[in-house]
């Protein structure tokens, strides 16, 4: 019954997408086709209309681009500044990785999956991914590229293009590439991620008719070495090993691999395959009031939405794997108590989600868009093929959305939530409200709100039916995941302060390389996180993030207490054109026990045995920036440098149990951008 429904529901918006598009095309013949819109809707007379008083547009030396992320309406702009590398860098600065840029990696500060419905469970290399939530949609008046290209130590290669144009006033599409490899300093570490965006969006010319496109195509692919053998094998190397280097060291996966530097092509025998890929497509159509504007004896028609019919279809597909060509017998049953039956190991999960929503959205005040109630709702398929055994869900779900930003844009009020109506996960649901207030543009503003989610777990960690090989310990419940939070800003003090508190029950997790238990007693998480800028002289900055984290009850959730971030730069605008920031960046977090990483499965893992205790990180870095092109040259790890070891950089922090961060480690990179 779902599937006719669905295919008939299919159908229907198709034609009616076809509909319009032939109505929009007979529209393009109008009168009205002579007049186009700027950025914020506003009327305007196109280029090359028949007109004999033709004005020179003031913008054809310059560029006017704006952007907007899917889901919001908030205009955004292009940031100019150079002086965190981090809001540039594929990972954050919250961030820590296996060892190598491209390998799993999860944030510091704890940030539970909060998303009602089916989930794979597969999440170690989600930082890396292109996703339908970042993806942005431009206006620009002028065609903009910028290219990235940074290289590192040990040949890591970091590419990033970009592209988006104005084909006319009511249609702009965007293009992003990002290639990531890297061989990384260790035993079978190599990383090549590479991922591919295209967006569109399209509004006809009187207004009722728009679309949005979005295709995504993820693929990531990194070796897997399991970490070392014994948590000393560093200290026996600093000691005076036999062992030359770090990358004769034992690892656990992976051993009779070779170093690989290849700069197009990733060698991958034991580690993570993912792909993933997405398209979207979201139309809409509007009812809703006509007016007119008269200027320098134009008349402009223009047309205010009052009621809005949105149609959203979304097919994503997710392949899931690890395979080892060469596994060893003995490193399986020591490390991992696996006992091989094949010459290889491959374990692979598939999965298809088809959905279908619609939606009707009233914007009772007709000159501000801002401000809508949206009332909608959907059909799920979700198929899996899980070698041998397959899955299929069938789910109906219902959301609700209201929005508000003030004309005068003090107040904005946002509230949502979606409940799964029928289907295996009826009962799952998400709901969430904030409330902002900006007292002024140089005070600041004033943030709260409340964030609670009911879900299903995640396949991997409740079913037994994945290939792979994951151990569900008892019958699972739903999690149930509640968050409050508030957030000021104030510019005045150039100081920003959040805080979270988390009340969490049913909590799945998994405590080993393959067991997954859930943690049915309720538990508390209190995250508070403070950024400043202290000016220290006329040149000089001092830029602080310091984030405390507690933990109440009994928990599997570790984190550490402190987690601080420091930059202090000189910094400024020297011979007109050249902005300048160089200085020192010092990461410092707590011991703690850090969560353990299982290869295999691919799951980070709770763990009580090891406590990770580090040095402060210490980066170098140069920044500068002549009128478009951005330079940054870093020299990180400097905290590696060990006197009694030769005067090298050999002593490593560490990520996690047995995975070491790299040495001392040179990067350079440039992110130009080009106007057409």
């Amino acid at each position: 019954m779902y599937l006719k429904l669905f295919v008939r529901y299919t159908l229907f918006f198709l034609v009616l997408a076809a509909t319009l598009y032939i109505k929009v095309q007979a529209q393009n013949t109008s009168p009205m086709n002579q007049v186009g819109f700027d950025s914020q809707g506003r009327p305007m007379k196109k280029q090359g209309a028949n007109d004999s008083l033709k004005h020179r547009d003031p913008l054809e030396d310059s560029i006017t681009l704006t952007y907007r992320f899917y889901d919001s309406s908030r205009i955004r702009h292009l940031d100019s500044s150079i002086g965190n590398f981090s809001d540039r860098f594929v990972l954050k600065d919250d961030y820590v990785d296996m060892g190598n840029l491209g390998a799993a990696a999860h944030s510091l500060i704890f940030s539970p999956y909060m998303k009602p419905g089916f989930d794979a469970g597969f999440h170690a290399y989600d930082v890396y991914k292109y996703t339908v939530e970042n993806s942005k949609f431009y206006n620009t008046t002028r065609p903009y590229s910028e290219l990235t290209y940074l290289i590192g130590s040990k040949t890591e290669q970091f590419i990033q293009l970009q592209h988006t144009q104005n084909r006319n006033a009511d249609f702009n599409f965007a293009f992003d590439f990002r290639f990531l490899n890297s061989p990384g300093d260790l035993k079978n570490q190599n990383t090549n991620h590479n991922n591919i965006r295209l967006t569109t969006n399209y509004i006809s010319p009187y207004r009722r008719y728009g679309n949005f496109f979005i295709f995504i195509n993820n693929k990531i692919r990194a070796s897997e070495n399991g970490g070392y053998q014994t948590a000393d094998e560093l200290q026996n190397l600093n000691s005076g090993s036999s062992l030359g280097n770090v990358f004769q060291l034992p690892v656990k996966l992976g051993n009779g691999m070779s170093l690989q530097n290849n700069f197009f092509a990733s060698a991958l025998s034991t580690g993570t395959l993912y792909d993933e890929s997405t398209i979207l497509f979201r139309q809409y159509y509007d009812v809703g009031q006509k007016d007119s504007l008269v200027k320098d004896t134009i008349t402009y028609r223009l047309f205010y939405p009052r009621l809005r019919f949105q149609h959203t279809i979304q097919y994503t597909k997710n392949t899931y794997r690890f395979q080892d060509n060469n596994p060893v017998d003995s490193l399986y049953r020591k490390f991992y108590n696996y006992i091989l039956t094949n010459d290889t190991i491959r374990y692979k999960d598939v999965w298809t989600t088809l959905s279908n929503d619609l939606s009707i959205i009233s914007f009772p005040e007709k000159k501000n868009l801002n401000q809508y109630l949206k009332i909608g709702g959907g059909i799920e398929i979700i198929t899996g093929n899980l070698s041998p055994y397959e899955k299929k869900y069938t789910n109906i779900y219902g959301e609700v959305e209201y929005r508000n930003r003030t004309r005068n844009q003090k107040w904005e009020i946002i509230t949502n939530g979606m409940l799964y109506l029928a289907g295996p996960f009826t009962g799952d649901y998400s709901a969430y409200l904030s409330l902002r207030r900006e007292v002024s543009k140089k005070i600041g503003t004033l943030e709260i709100g409340v964030n609670d989610v009911n879900r299903t777990p995640s396949f991997v960690y409740s079913q037994t039916i994945s290939s792979f090989p994951s151990i569900p310990e008892g019958t699972f419940n739903k999690e149930n995941i509640g968050r409050v939070f508030a957030n000021i800003s104030l510019p005045i003090a150039q100081a920003q302060l959040t805080g979270e508190y988390y009340v969490i029950t049913n909590y799945a997790y998994f405590n080993s390389y393959y067991v997954a238990k859930q943690q049915s007693s309720l538990f508390n998480l209190l995250h508070i996180g403070f950024q400043k800028k202290f000016k220290l002289s006329k040149f000089f900055n001092w830029y602080t993030n310091l984030d405390v984290q507690q933990v109440a009850g009994t928990s599997p959730v570790h984190v550490p207490l402190i987690l601080s971030r420091n930059r202090i730069a000189f910094e400024g605008n020297f011979y007109k054109n050249l902005f300048l920031s160089t200085g020192f960046e010092v990461r410092y977090y707590s011991a703690y026990k850090a969560d353990g990483y299982s290869a295999i499965t691919g799951q980070f893992y709770s763990q009580d045995a090891e406590t990770i205790s580090n040095r402060p990180d210490i980066n170098f870095f140069f920044n500068f920036r002549i009128k478009s092109f951005k330079a940054f040259v870093r020299l990180e790890n400097l905290n590696t440098f060990d006197p009694s070891n030769g005067f090298g950089f050999t002593d490593r922090n560490f990520s996690a149990p047995f995975y070491s961060s790299r040495a001392l480690w040179f990067r350079i990179g440039i992110w130009w951008n080009f106007v057409n």
